[in-house]
């Protein structure tokens, strides 16, 4: 057995791969860069190791420091976690080269896999079935347009270097397919390093199925059934579940054994994923379920098959990856209960899920029989703006779908996040939508609902009369109407809107201060309460035609000139940030009538990037 480890990633992943190492009495080491000094999964590793500066192109993706690192601390094995170099084939053969042992797949197997045009290939040949598309080698953008054409639309343009949402565009009409394919490129390449793309077919109501899969050096390869991760905003996932809704034995048993037919063609071990696309108009049928694509790492929505079938993956990567055979055989892994995943993130739903950076000043996570947090944050720690700004995974487990999905939801009621915005309360509207309920869940369900989703949930009406007994003490009288009694009233801003407040009931010899501020927590949205009078000031007017900047970032195009005139919509500017890029457009009908704004300058938050004047 590995006797020291080397944990080549940062956040609630790090945190989770040193919990199990530490139980099976394995040495820790975490690496850092200067953003993580003080992170929590450097302070809970047996030893850390400094590896450069916060930007994660010059630490955490410097495998030579890694590695360096690993050699300097005596670790005897690395694990790369997921992101990062979890799925770089050089670095796991740079780790083996260096005598270390590597808790991942061969590099033969990761290269086999790496690009999604090549892995679809393979898996054709390997008699997995897959989705019809374009995956060659001629990468001319006329070309590409006219395959797609072919293929018929709507079309995915999919970078094939990619995962985690990220280089994926869908494309619905024809005249749209330039434009598409451009931002795809910039986006792939700044991730990836390969602007190289594919095409699929788009399916209309897909469903993302995906199957666990394990191998061991002694020839053995064994699934742990599948995961629905269906709920999806912009291609990333958003609340994972396992078992699938609506599936039956057969198409079980079906889908499973292309999963494991599909790991032995790459003689895989270790943990992977293999992750399918279902047309689900018609239920879920063996026949129109299609080869997706594979992670070659432990995913992110790993959990939920812990919690269903009682094993620990990162138990398994480490004595797999210690040279012995599988814990568990085929005919002794079972389905038990159901689970789900919700991933809680630093990102304000009411501002277009714009990433919100900062102090963590109040971090508190609700409880629920089943319940499991996983997190590398804590109250008093930050979000940083360098990574990606998830928070935590919380998840739930009950025996049956409805016992899960009601336990996350009262996780995720009582979950409270400040300053930092969250998007808890956006996946409580989520997890009370009717079709996911039902678990009638596709792809598309919140590009077509996330609207109603995002909106915050309105304060119930006790919440705001004890907030306001807080603001304004009985002796204060904060009222008056004529021919009437004194009354107590609080004054504050609510959501930018006057509210008056009267608490129900009041004590009269309540003679003391009014508190400065209130903070009020419903549903996983958090308000802070001041005096209206605080905020009288009030912010800049609506409609100045100011265009902002709604984060720090990167300038990455400028879509107009001074002097244009635009209408309400069009396109102004596009910012990257955090490797997502996030476009700007003109608030109304107007002129351009100042652009302080230029490609590939980096700006600060709330920084003047453009103002229009109305036409």
């Amino acid at each position: 057995m590995i006797q020291s480890l080397l944990i080549a990633n940062r956040g609630e992943i790090a945190c989770r791969i040193i919990r199990t190492a530490r139980r099976m009495g394995i040495r820790t080491v975490a690496v850092h860069s200067d953003a993580d000094a003080d992170a929590l999964h450097v302070r809970m590793a047996d030893e850390a190791v400094h590896v450069g500066p916060s930007p994660s192109a010059e630490s955490y993706l410097v495998g030579e420091r890694i590695i360096a690192a690993a050699v300097q601390t005596g670790a005897e094995a690395i694990h790369p976690g997921y992101g990062f170099l979890s799925e770089n084939a050089g670095f796991a053969r740079a780790v083996l080269d260096a005598g270390l042992v590597w808790v991942g797949p061969n590099p033969e197997s990761i290269d086999a896999m790496g690009l999604k045009d090549a892995a679809k290939k393979l898996m054709a040949d390997a008699g997995v079935p897959v989705t019809p598309g374009y995956m060659g080698e001629n990468q001319d953008p006329a070309f590409l347009a006219d395959e797609a054409a072919e293929i018929g639309y709507p079309v995915l343009i999919k970078a094939v270097a990619g995962g985690g949402g990220k280089g994926m565009r869908l494309v619905e009409r024809a005249g749209d397919f330039a434009d598409a394919l451009a931002s795809c490129r910039r986006e792939a390449a700044a991730s990836f390093g390969n602007d190289h793309v594919l095409i699929e077919k788009f399916i209309e109501r897909p469903r993302h199925i995906e199957v666990q899969v394990f191998g061991d050096t002694h020839g053995s390869v064994v699934h742990l059934f599948e995961r629905d991760c269906s709920l999806q905003r912009r291609h990333q996932k958003v609340i994972e579940e396992a078992p699938a809704p609506g599936m039956d034995e057969a198409t079980r048993a079906d889908l499973c054994a292309s999963a494991v037919r599909a790991a032995r063609a790459v003689d895989y071990v270790g943990a992977g994923t293999i992750e399918f696309i279902a047309d689900a108009s018609d239920g879920l049928r063996a026949d129109r379920i299609w080869f997706m694509e594979m992670n070659t790492r432990l995913q992110v929505e790993h959990p939920v098959t812990e919690e269903i079938t009682g094993v620990d993956l990162v138990e398994w990567q480490l004595r797999v990856a210690s040279g012995e055979p599988l814990p568990l055989a085929q005919d002794r892994l079972a389905i038990n209960g159901w689970a789900m995943e919700a991933r809680l993130y630093a990102e304000d739903p009411e501002s277009g899920f714009l990433p919100s950076t900062g102090p963590l000043e109040l971090l508190e996570f609700g409880d629920a029989p089943g319940g499991r947090i996983e997190t590398g944050v804590e109250q008093g720690g930050q979000v940083s703006p360098f990574y990606d700004p998830m928070i935590a995974k919380v998840v739930a487990r009950g025996d049956t779908r409805d016992e899960a999905r009601e336990a996350l939801h009262e996780m995720l009621c009582e979950t409270a996040v400040w300053p930092v915005k969250s998007n808890a309360s956006f996946l409580v509207n989520a997890l009370e939508h009717p079709d996911f309920v039902a678990g009638d869940v596709d792809t598309g369900l919140i590009g077509r609902d996330g609207e109603d989703m995002a909106k915050p949930p309105v304060p119930s009406m006790e919440v705001l009369e004890a907030a306001a007994a807080a603001l304004v003490p009985a002796s204060d009288l904060g009222g008056f109407r004529l021919n009437a009694a004194h009354r107590r009233a609080a004054w504050f801003l609510l959501d930018g809107e006057t509210v008056v407040i009267e608490p129900a009931e009041a004590d009269p010899d309540d003679d003391g201060e009014p508190v400065e501020s209130v903070m009020i927590m419903e549903r996983g949205r958090a308000r802070l309460l001041e005096p209206w009078r605080k905020n009288s000031a009030g912010g800049a007017a609506a409609g100045s035609g100011a265009i902002l900047a709604p984060m720090p970032g990167k300038v990455i195009a400028v879509s107009v000139a001074e002097g244009d005139t635009v209408s309400e919509g069009q396109k102004l500017l596009t910012l990257e940030a955090m490797k997502m890029e996030h476009t700007l457009t003109a608030p109304f009908d107007g002129v351009v009538a100042e652009l302080s704004a230029s490609e590939g300058a980096q700006v600060q938050v709330e920084a003047l990037l453009a103002r229009i004047e109305a036409a």
